[in-house]
């Protein structure tokens, strides 16, 4: 079966400073897989590499087997891929439904014009409401995205990364700064949002990493050490020493009722 993402001894530099050591990943149709590792490790900047942000030193990136390294953000995503990024890139002053709808245009066919009535757009609009209903926004429909809540907007960034239909989404960090029940109610939409889809998201939070995925790669370094079921993960024991001995400990500390 052809990997619906590869990554092939992917390397980047940035002068003498090598950021990503050699990575290689291959993620399968419809497996979700986490991105966990210590700060500094290199997650942001091998997402950056995958959307095409940055371009690689050396090394291959595949989507659906074909060759994307080097290529433009819009021209990777109009192969199938999108991403979230950390902080929401929002059109603030536009409703929710209006953001949704602006980001489903390209993939309906709809290309730039001088003047085009977006109301008689039905396939746009239903689609864009459809995407409100799974999003659990469509009492917030009208409301401008500023002043949906911190959680609604981390949704209608969702939202809008998965309306093009890409077959691959990268998520990262999408429950960074939500509270316990947030968090709870997140990694669900998540799961129904992506279903079908391969998902790579990065995460700091364990318990949404073994909550949620098939499959966990830990980068350290710039490299990948392990890249196994969460369970295996769990007891590698060169992953406990390098990160998630501390991480965990540290879990454990906030279920048992200590200040996190």
């Amino acid at each position: 079966m052809t990997p619906a993402l590869e990554l092939r001894a992917l390397h980047k530099r940035f002068g003498r400073t090598e950021i990503i050591r050699g990575a290689s990943l291959a993620v399968a149709p419809g497996e979700r897989v986490a991105i966990i590792g210590p700060n500094g490790a290199g997650k942001s900047t091998l997402f950056n590499l995958i959307s095409g942000r940055l371009a690689p030193s050396s090394g291959e990136i595949l989507l659906g087997g074909q060759p994307i390294h080097g290529l433009p953000p819009y021209e990777i995503n109009r192969r199938g891929l999108a991403r979230s990024f950390q902080v929401s890139h929002l059109f603030p002053r536009l409703s929710a439904f209006e953001n949704l709808r602006c980001a489903l245009l390209w993939s309906l066919g709809y290309r730039y014009a001088f003047w085009k009535f977006l109301g008689r757009l039905h396939d746009a609009n239903d689609r864009a409401d459809e995407l409100l209903r799974m999003l659990q926004l469509e009492r917030r429909r009208d409301v401008p995205a500023m002043q949906l809540s911190y959680a609604e907007q981390r949704a209608l960034e969702i939202g809008i990364t998965i309306a093009g239909g890409a077959a691959v989404v990268l998520l990262d960090e999408p429950t960074a700064g939500m509270s316990r029940s947030e968090t709870a109610h997140f990694v669900d939409l998540i799961r129904r949002v992506t279903e079908g889809r391969t998902l790579l998201t990065v995460e700091h939070d364990m318990g949404v990493v073994f909550g949620l995925a098939d499959r966990i790669a830990v980068l350290v370094h710039g490299e990948v050490i392990a890249f196994d079921t969460p369970a295996a993960v769990r007891a590698d024991a060169r992953v406990r020493e390098a990160y998630l001995g501390p991480v965990l400990a540290a879990e454990d500390a906030c279920g048992d009722g200590a200040a996190c």
